[in-house]
């Protein structure tokens, strides 16, 4: 890679996510490799990522993974790209612990340079001590330039060009207020159905932005001899190198459930850790379980395609079949809901797999928000992940919780160490969680 630099902003809801998928746009438009990322656990903005650049966008976590193994998946994905840009998440310093786990902390691991994205509406010089604070707060962070977002015209441009003058930060343009440019959200997060990096978004950065300037500042050479591999180091917290299960799973033959949005909530660079994988989509296809060792039912949005996945009610069947005969299941968030005996909604009852003897209620009446880092040990092991869910476990006419009798397999824990109630199933060879799992 030549050039690599994060996309970060002082807060969340600076425009961050919108300035990153435009520049991947307008940079893979005028021919230039470029390599997406994202930090934390987000499966939506990478779809965003891959739609722009035509090329899987990789997570980059220091909770789920160790800096070891953060390093060795920025230099696998980016060494054949020409520019890698890695999306932040929430703002520069927000992380699990302080600073642990954000954005600034991926900066630092990878040792490359931080493009601020701004919020200027309704600013202009109070901007000098909100910069100045971020450029000195940490000195082990390089902040290479700023991108000033929602600016109202020229002239107040001008004057956010001398905030940047005065305190010795690289002005590299501005993105001005558009309504059309704010970002839809629904449900659990953006809307990955709609376009990405629309047209009117790269041609507003490619007219207002430097980008000669923010290649020169994100230029790697000769820093780049300081993000390199770590060779034998042990990832995934010791269980694995990089791209390696143990044995009996490195040779395991793996069957993915996938579609557009069901189940769609995969980290690409888990699935290639697999060497031989099959995808199959629930609502669709029939799989054959012959000659599998693993099947693998993600996350995403079971409940959004009930009527399509109990049509399908062979393969409903087939993977009931496989759950009692002792097939290894592992079920994340959506794909335990569908593991399950049925989904419960305002419109009625869908019957599921009828694996787990639970129904989950997506009700409006019931949704109530679970968020946040998850680890646990079953088995002599450490497993890591994340939950974000709506849908709760449900009994009768109310949503159930883990006091009325929900089995756990393992005590869960969040990234500070307290426990929560998040249960895991484990049945026969099943296991299943709301937890999205980074190892297995």
């Amino acid at each position: 890679m030549k050039a690599a630099f994060i996309i970060a902003a002082p807060t969340s809801g600076s425009g961050k996510t919108t300035i990153a998928q435009g520049l991947m746009a307008l940079l893979t438009k005028k021919g230039y490799r470029v390599q997406p990322f994202k930090c934390g656990p987000d499966y939506i903005d990478t779809k965003f990522h891959e739609a722009v650049c035509h090329r899987p966008s990789i997570n980059l976590d220091t909770f789920m993974a160790t800096p070891e193994h953060v390093r060795e998946l920025f230099v696998h994905y980016g060494s054949d790209a020409d520019v890698c840009i890695v999306e932040g998440m929430m703002g520069l310093f927000d992380g699990y612990d302080r600073d642990k786990g954000s954005s600034a902390e991926i900066a630092r691991v990878l040792d490359i340079p931080v493009v601020l994205v701004v919020d200027a509406k309704s600013a202009a010089y109070s901007m000098a001590p909100l910069l100045s604070g971020f450029i000195n707060f940490r000195k082990d962070i390089r902040i290479a330039g700023v991108i000033f977002n929602k600016v109202g015209s020229d002239r107040h441009f001008k004057m956010l060009q001398q905030v940047c003058d005065d305190i010795g930060v690289e002005c590299l343009g501005y993105l001005p207020k558009s309504s059309s440019l704010e970002t839809g959200s629904r449900y659990l997060g953006l809307d990955f159905s709609q376009q990405s990096g629309s047209e009117e978004l790269v041609l507003m950065l490619e007219r207002f932005i430097d980008l000669e300037r923010l290649k020169t500042v994100s230029h790697l050479f000769p820093r780049e001899k300081h993000v390199v591999s770590t060779g034998e180091t042990n990832c995934f917290y010791g269980r694995n190198k990089l791209f390696q299960r143990e044995k009996q799973m490195k040779e395991s033959r793996v069957l993915i459930a996938s579609n557009s949005e069901a189940f769609s909530f995969l980290y690409a660079e888990v699935v290639d850790g697999f060497t031989s994988t099959r995808f199959f989509d629930p609502e669709k296809d029939v799989p054959t379980m012959e000659n599998t060792d693993l099947l693998y039912l993600p996350g995403g949005y079971p409940e959004k395609h009930l009527e399509a996945l109990v049509r399908n009610e062979a393969c409903r069947q087939a993977i009931r079949q496989f759950a009692e005969q002792g097939g290894h299941i592992v079920a994340e968030c959506g794909g335990m809901m569908y593991l399950c005996k049925s989904i419960v909604t305002d419109d009625g009852e869908y019957p599921m797999c009828g694996v787990l003897p639970y129904s989950i209620t997506a009700r409006k009446a019931d949704r109530k928000l679970s968020l946040g880092y998850r680890r646990f040990e079953l088995d002599g092991k450490e497993y890591r992940g994340h939950e974000f869910h709506y849908t709760q476990f449900y009994k009768g006419e109310r949503a159930e919780t883990r006091e009325e009798g929900i089995p756990s397999a393992a005590q869960v824990y969040n990234a500070k160490g307290e426990p929560v109630d998040t249960p895991v199933f484990r049945y026969k060879n099943v296991l299943a969680s709301y937890t999205h799992l980074y190892n297995f």
